[in-house]
């Protein structure tokens, strides 16, 4: 066991399932590293270890962020029978890996169906839970039930906003474990190097024009069997704005999410102006959002990312309502006519404005430092009481 001094260091274990989550979590990862007062363990699962999706655990390597454990958990298959089983897979591969590693806390980012089975297993484990994200609100996904149970099962709470560390306390958290620290997805805008428009189009083997789009395109998964029309309805969108370019990320992992990316990678292969990719990765997603005209989609990126490069949003559908959002970002319905609408409203000189003064709600970049403070602050207490009292809040119904 690594010593400090006289002290041992703090054990710590980070579980990533997600490309998007992993991008998310790289700074901190870093920063944590760097701290005298802890031990870090990274844990791959999910979408990471399959071909797929594109084997993005060879992006962490790629890194030099050494792996401790791969966790295989994925049922092939898109169905909630399949989503079900790939928890409960979860659930045994990290009852063991708990089992035989002790750790004096667990990070867990988010809302997803892997992140709620590591987090009961944790819980079981009496191994507190640091979690990132909470109090959030995406009411058209079956996630936003799962971040709020993670929210229930975690010591300490890193709120990306003010607003939603005050929907954290108002579901009984006790405020001094409730922290606003901003979004880690800004950090990374701020300070990731970025590559040259010529590098990324190398890295891409695309030539981008002045003009393209950045698509990204979720399953809304509390509207059963929406996936097939919805998706439809964005590549006729597409068809009717020929004169751009879109550059494509397949969708998670999610109930309809294979659907997506099926129906996607056939209309890519009859339009050139299509290109489809399983994986960028942080730099060069980030790099290719930096030079877009629009993001396309529903994914959080489009909302916490985007606004802090100015480039505007279109974001479709219901996945992503009850998200804090910048004025750069328009909502539309999930209809070929109202997303060319929003298309048309978010390039016109008037917006563009609009885009260029925006300020980003999601914090000033400095979120990974914050978490590593409260972290150092709150873990190096000698003793943690995990007993957690509900915190009530006077009101009137």
């Amino acid at each position: 066991m690594k010593t400090v001094g006289n002290h041992r260091k703090k054990r710590l274990c980070v579980v990533t399932a997600t490309r998007a989550e992993y991008g998310l979590l790289k700074p901190l990862i870093s920063r944590l590293s760097e701290s005298l007062l802890f031990e870090v363990k990274v844990v791959v699962t999910g979408m990471h270890l399959s071909p797929e999706f594109g084997l993005t655990y060879q992006e962490i390597e790629q890194d030099n962020i050494p792996i401790h454990k791969r966790v295989e958990i994925l049922f092939s298959g898109d169905t909630p029978s399949a989503v079900s089983k790939s928890m409960g897979m979860a659930f045994i591969g990290f009852a063991d890996y708990f089992s035989e590693n002790l750790f004096d806390g667990v990070i867990l980012l988010g809302d997803r169906y892997e992140t709620l089975a590591v987090a009961c297993t944790a819980a079981n484990q009496q191994i507190p839970i640091i979690h990132i994200h909470g109090g959030e609100v995406t009411e058209g996904a079956v996630d936003e039930g799962f971040r709020h149970a993670i929210t229930k099962l975690s010591f300490l709470h890193m709120a990306s906003t003010e607003i939603y560390r005050k929907r954290i306390v108002q579901m009984g958290e006790d405020p001094e474990r409730v922290f606003c620290v901003g979004a880690l997805g800004v950090e990374n805008v701020l300070h990731t190097r970025l590559l040259p428009k010529e590098d990324l189009e190398r890295k891409l083997d695309v030539s981008l024009p002045e003009k393209y789009a950045l698509v990204t395109f979720h399953p809304v998964t509390l509207e059963k069997q929406s996936a097939k029309a919805q998706i439809h309805e964005l590549m006729a969108a597409m068809g009717e704005l020929s004169q751009w370019s879109f550059i494509v990320t397949k969708a998670n992992a999610d109930q309809g999410g294979r659907l997506i990316n099926q129906a996607i990678e056939e209309y890519a292969e009859n339009h050139e102006n299509v290109r489809v990719y399983s994986s960028l990765g942080l730099r060069n997603y980030l790099s290719a959002m930096k030079y877009c005209s629009l993001v396309l989609g529903n994914s959080s990126s489009g909302i916490l990312e985007a606004p802090s490069f100015h480039v505007p949003t279109v974001n479709i559908g219901d996945r992503q309502r009850g998200r804090i959002r910048a004025e750069s970002v328009v909502d539309c319905l999930p209809c070929r006519e109202d997303i060319v609408r929003a298309v048309k409203k978010v390039i016109s000189p008037d917006f563009q404005k609009i885009v260029e003064k925006v300020q980003n709600p999601y914090g000033d970049g400095n979120t990974s430092e914050k978490i590593v403070r409260i972290l150092e602050k709150e873990l190096g207490r000698k003793e943690l009481d995990l007993k957690k009292k509900f915190y009530d809040i006077p009101f009137d119904v």
